[in-house]
């Protein structure tokens, strides 16, 4: 079972969208949810499955060692480096799925290209920000807007770097 409201539309575009990926880059708890599903074989042709399980993945994590999961590299040390590394890659996309605390530390360290929000017609009162109380002030351009027949609405920006305010 889905997330509420995942429809054939959105679903397409997901299933899309992580085939684009050359490859992934994740937080230690996400990474060990996906293993668990997605590493585990789950639902075989499945597109999301099939690209998570033939390209290279990699962790961010001080704690992860021996990572079981096939095509698996930890990063730790100067990951700021490592990340600028990947990013320099001639190539496809360098995707993160989930990992907010990851997404946040990559917002901070200016590592992000592109914010895609797949946002649901759902108010929820608790849980963690997506986008912190503190941090750098981004710019963001919208370069496509989608929204499906359940109400969900896939927002792509650009980042732009620091926003410029009127005086």
């Amino acid at each position: 079972m889905g997330p509420p409201l995942l429809d054939d539309e959105a679903s397409t575009f997901i299933g899309q969208t992580f085939q684009r990926a050359e490859a992934f880059l994740f937080g230690r708890r996400t990474y060990e949810i996906f293993a668990g599903s997605w590493g585990a074989g789950m639902d075989p042709g499945n597109p999301v499955g099939e690209a998570l399980n033939t390209r290279p993945k990699y962790v961010v994590s001080t704690t992860l060692t021996d990572p079981q999961w096939a095509g698996t590299t930890v990063l730790s040390g100067d990951v700021a480096a490592a990340i600028g590394g990947l990013r320099a890659e001639p190539g496809g996309e360098l995707q993160v799925w989930g990992s907010g605390t990851l997404i946040r530390w990559l917002l901070d360290h200016r590592l992000v290209d592109e914010i895609v929000l797949l946002t649901y017609p759902v108010v929820v009162g608790q849980g963690t920000r997506l986008f912190p109380d503190t941090g750098p002030d981004i710019g963001l351009e919208l370069v496509d807007v989608k929204s499906t027949q359940n109400g969900l609405t896939i927002q792509t920006y650009r980042t732009t770097g620091r926003p410029q305010y009127e005086t």
